[in-house]
Parts: C-alpha cells; sequence; structure tokens
C-alpha cells in the first residue's frame, strides 16, 4: 500500500492505537512503570478513587487492582485510607512522589503526543480530538 492511500477506519485505529501504546511504554520504560501502572496514576492524578471503581476503569478483576495497588504502594506512589462512608471500601490516592511523578510522566506523554501530531495543521488537531473524544464518550460505561 502506498504512504498516500488512505487506511481504512479499523487499521487507522488499530495503527494510531499501536503508535499510542509504544508511546506509553516507551515513557514507562523510562519511569519503570508499566502501561496498566500509568494508567492507573493517570485515573488518579485528579481524585482518589475506591478499588472497585479503579478496577471497572481499568477493566481489571479484584485480585489484579489488589496487586497493582500494592505494588504501587510498596514505591510510594499511592497510599490507601478506610472510605468515610464505607467501612469495607477502601480508597486510593497518589502519595506526593505519586504526584511527582505523575506530573513528570504526563508531561513527557503530552510532550511526545503533540510531536506524534505535529504533522496535523491546528484545526484537524482540534477535529482529531473531538472526534477521539466522542469515541472515548460513547464507549464509557453508562454511556
Amino acid at each position: 500500500m502506498s504512504t498516500d492511500t488512505p487506511l481504512d477506519t479499523v487499521d487507522a485505529l488499530v495503527q494510531l492505537s499501536f503508535l499510542t501504546q509504544r508511546l506509553l511504554s516507551a515513557v514507562g520504560a523510562e519511569h519503570e512503570l508499566s502501561i496498566i501502572q500509568i494508567r492507573l496514576l493517570g485515573v488518579l492524578r485528579d481524585r482518589q478513587a475506591g478499588m472497585l471503581e479503579l478496577g471497572a476503569h481499568l477493566g481489571l478483576d479484584k485480585s489484579s487492582m489488589t496487586g497493582l495497588v500494592s505494588r504501587a504502594e510498596k514505591r510510594g506512589l499511592v497510599r490507601r485510607a478506610p472510605s468515610p462512608h464505607d467501612g469495607r471500601a477502601v480508597l486510593v490516592s497518589l502519595t506526593p512522589q505519586g504526584k511527582r511523578l505523575t506530573e513528570e510522566a504526563t508531561a513527557e506523554i503530552s510532550r511526545r503526543v503533540f510531536e506524534l501530531t505535529g504533522c496535523l495543521a491546528p484545526g484537524e488537531r482540534a477535529q482529531l480530538t473531538e472526534l477521539a473524544t466522542a469515541l472515548v464518550r460513547s464507549a464509557a460505561p453508562g454511556a
């Protein structure tokens, strides 16, 4: 296929996903984080969340979530606290160290995504953002 021939929707989205995963993997490796750990920190960057909510957001079962949070906790990136509303529930939040690492990784990911989309005109970049937002929101649970 010529580089001038447009990809079909499936190929375009799948190959864009591969590019994005490669970018996240590279940034994660620089900070000794897996992609799922980057996703965990990303979810927690602006809130605390319960284990069930995190599991649903990340697509992980309870035991996988417990292991993920335990490993992040051992690194000093997150902390667990009892929920004030439900004595059985645990809330997870970033520690100061976790916040710093999340800010660094977010800045680097943003820089690399900006480079990746650098071939687009500002209007095209805005359109891509709008379309990607629509797809993400339509696939969200409860949408």
